[in-house]
């Protein structure tokens, strides 16, 4: 294995990185300046012109669609090895991977398009999503049955002549907030009698369906992510034509394994950067910070986090470049332990360091005058929201012990 980063990933993280410095970051102040106006203004669940603004500048530059694998939909083609150093930039600003066109869960729901849908839906709904035309949401995790067992899923997709009738409850369905999600793809049971993994599928449903309704938002800690948003959302007697189901009737386990893969180790890519950024910001605040005569970088209870915190990064991304590797070279069923591993290690990782860093700030840490009150919340999520860390041990712990 060589993790050195091929001649094409150095260039690109060089643009990106320059992207980053000279739009996103100076970005920052404004994005906060402009939700706190659509706020006041009794507007907050409307798209930020900041965001959109940056759009147009990364497309012109040509840092678009940079997750999407192959480039016969538009991709740049760069394999999940080349593309995770990319990400981990992105991530050390929670929302500049909107900018590039590569936030979830949009990345998700245009691979499981590109892979599975067909000629019509690409055209209808990848199309737009891949021009950033559109937002997109995937709803699947239910508020009555524990999701994280997907086959304990409840909610009905039944054949009604030339149109399916779904109805369920759905929640914590990411960008459902965002007036321009315009679609979500909607895992439920078509037959509860069939096997286990083939009573589930997916249906394409828009956002202005009759019977789909907003519930309510889901805060994190508080926070609410606005205008993207997670969502609480009610399907009653929603109909869609067949046409909109993806791949066909209990293919739902099908799919979900293909999105699963690529699309939620992007999430450990970005964790990566916020780590980073977070232990930068540890460093700065521990040089400034006078406590009993020193500063806090000269106490070693600091020093040790620190460097506690440099190790902690290194073993995670190395894990997480092993399994794009993997993924590259031996496929997704092949690196399922390493995946499993690095959605576990990954949350945990940028928790400790997140943490450590807010106790350099003090009150401050735990304040919005930071960011990392915020980038707490986000990590703490995802170490149930790309499935809980027990499933993930329990799956690497049942690799361990079949190996001969």
């Amino acid at each position: 294995m060589d993790f050195g980063y091929s001649p094409r990933t150095q260039e690109m993280r060089q643009r990106v990185s320059a992207f980053m410095d000279e739009h996103v970051f100076p970005a920052e102040q404004r994005y906060a300046e402009e939700l706190a106006a659509n706020t006041a203004a009794g507007k907050r669940w409307t798209p930020l012109q900041v965001i959109e603004d940056l759009k147009v500048k990364a497309r012109a530059a040509g840092l678009w669609n940079l997750f999407m694998p192959g480039t016969e939909h538009g991709g740049a083609g760069l394999t999940n090895q080349e593309y995770a150093p990319l990400a981990e930039l992105m991530g050390r600003v929670l929302w500049s991977s909107e900018v590039f066109n590569c936030s979830a869960p949009d990345t998700g729901n245009m691979e499981v398009l590109a892979r599975y849908g067909t000629p019509e839906q690409q055209r209808q709904w990848l199309t737009p999503l891949l021009a950033g035309e559109i937002r997109s949401g995937f709803a699947m995790t239910e508020p009555a049955v524990a999701s994280s067992d997907a086959a304990n899923i409840e909610a009905r997709i039944q054949r009604d002549g030339d149109h399916y009738v779904i109805n369920g409850r759905k929640w914590w369905t990411s960008g459902g907030g965002d007036p321009r999600c315009k679609v979500l793809i909607f895992m439920g049971k078509t037959d509860p009698d069939a096997p286990k993994y083939s009573q589930q599928s997916m249906v394409l449903v828009p956002m202005d369906t009759p019977g789909v309704k907003n519930i309510r938002h889901l805060p994190v800690f508080g926070y609410d992510d606005a205008p993207h948003g997670h969502m609480e959302v009610d399907f009653d007697n929603v109909r869609v034509p067949v046409s909109n189901i993806l791949l066909g009737e209990g293919r739902g386990f099908e799919i979900a394994q293909g999105r699963l893969g690529p699309g939620r180790i992007h999430h450990c890519m970005r964790l990566i950067g916020l780590a980073e950024r977070s232990l930068g910001l540890m460093c700065r605040r521990a040089t400034q910070r006078v406590a009993f005569g020193k500063t806090l970088a000269q106490q070693t209870v600091t020093q040790e986090r620190i460097a506690e915190s440099r190790c902690m990064i290194e073993q995670a991304r190395l894990l997480t470049l092993k399994a794009a590797w993997m993924m590259d070279t031996a496929g997704n069923k092949a690196a399922k332990a390493e995946i499993a591993m690095i959605k576990v290690v990954a949350p945990n990782m940028a928790l400790q360091v997140i943490d450590w860093a807010m106790q350099v700030y003090g009150g401050m840490g735990v304040s919005d005058d930071v960011p990392l009150a915020f980038f707490y919340a986000q990590a703490r999520t995802l170490r149930f929201a790309d499935g809980p860390d027990e499933v993930h041990r329990n799956a690497i712990a049942k690799l361990e012990l079949g190996k001969p």
